[in-house]
C-alpha cells in the first residue's frame, strides 16, 4: 500500500495509511495476540492500555480473571476494566441492561441465559464502582469531537455491515469463527464486533479505526458505514469513551 497522509486530519497523531496507530500486541508468527483466546473485546481493550501507557501483560491477565472476563465480553465488563486500571471512561448506550429482545437471536443465543443476571448486576452496581454509564444518544458530531482532542473510544458495531475502504481484500478473520471461517461477509444476522475509532477526516467524511481482526493496518469507512454499522440492532448504539489524560 502506497504511503498516504490524510490532510483534515483529526484525532491520533498523523500516520500513513499501512501504520498502525497504536503500538499493536504482535505475537512470533506475526498474529494479533488475544487475551487468553478471547475476541475483539479485551484486544481493544490492549490496544487502548497500551496507547495510555498503562499496559502490564501480568497485571491485564489478572484483571481478566478478577473480573470474571472469561467466557463472554459485554461493553459493560470493558467500561469496568478500564475502571480497573483507573482511566476515565464513560460508557454511553441506549439500554440500561440486557435487551430481552436479544434472547432469540443467534449471536447473543449461546450465552444469553447465563449472562442477563451478570450483565444487569454490573449495571445496577456500576455508579456505587464509580463506572461512569449513561443512557444517551451519541452524534457522530459528538464522536468527532472526542476525536479531535486526541481521546480514542471502543465501539460495538455489526461486523457484517461494517466496510473498509482501504483493505484490497475481505477479512480472512473473525474473532467469532475459526481461522477460514466466514467472517465478514455482509449476512442478515447480526455479528457484534468491536473496534477502536482513532480519528476521522473531515474533508473526505471519513473515520478510521483499528480492527482487532487485521494487526498490520488502519482501516477508514464512511461516516454513512460507520453509522450503519454502530447503530444496527444488537449495538444497543455502545460507545466506551476513553480519554487520553488518564
Amino acid at each position: 500500500m502506497a504511503a498516504t497522509t490524510f490532510p483534515e486530519y483529526h484525532g491520533f497523531p498523523k500516520c500513513r495509511a499501512h501504520d498502525p496507530p497504536f503500538p499493536l500486541l504482535i505475537d512470533g508468527r506475526g498474529r494479533l495476540s488475544k487475551a487468553r483466546g478471547l475476541c475483539a473485546a479485551a484486544s481493544c481493550s490492549r490496544m487502548v492500555l497500551r496507547y495510555l501507557g498503562q499496559l502490564d501483560d501480568g497485571e491485564f491477565e489478572s484483571a481478566l480473571q478478577e473480573l470474571r472476563l472469561t467466557r463472554s465480553i459485554w461493553t459493560i465488563d470493558l467500561a469496568y476494566l478500564m475502571r480497573h486500571f483507573g482511566v476515565r471512561h464513560r460508557f454511553c448506550t441506549q439500554t440500561l441492561g440486557v435487551d430481552k429482545g436479544y434472547k432469540n437471536q443467534s449471536f447473543y443465543r449461546k450465552h444469553f441465559d447465563t449472562e442477563e443476571t451478570r450483565v444487569n448486576q454490573l449495571f445496577a452496581e456500576a455508579k456505587a464502582c464509580k463506572v461512569l454509564v449513561e443512557k444517551c444518544t451519541v452524534s457522530v458530531q459528538d464522536i468527532q469531537a472526542h476525536l479531535a482532542q486526541g481521546h480514542v473510544a471502543i465501539v460495538l458495531v455489526n461486523s457484517g455491515v461494517l466496510h473498509c475502504d482501504l483493505c484490497s481484500s475481505p477479512v480472512k478473520y473473525c474473532c467469532f469463527a475459526p481461522s477460514g471461517h466466514r467472517c465478514f461477509c455482509r449476512t442478515p444476522d447480526y455479528q457484534g464486533h468491536f473496534i477502536v475509532l482513532r480519528g476521522y477526516n473531515r474533508a473526505t467524511g471519513c473515520i478510521f479505526y483499528n480492527n482487532p481482526a487485521y494487526a498490520d493496518r488502519m482501516c477508514s469507512t464512511s461516516v454513512s458505514n460507520f453509522e450503519e454499522a454502530r447503530t444496527s440492532y444488537g449495538t444497543d448504539e455502545d460507545i466506551l469513551f476513553v480519554y487520553l489524560d488518564s
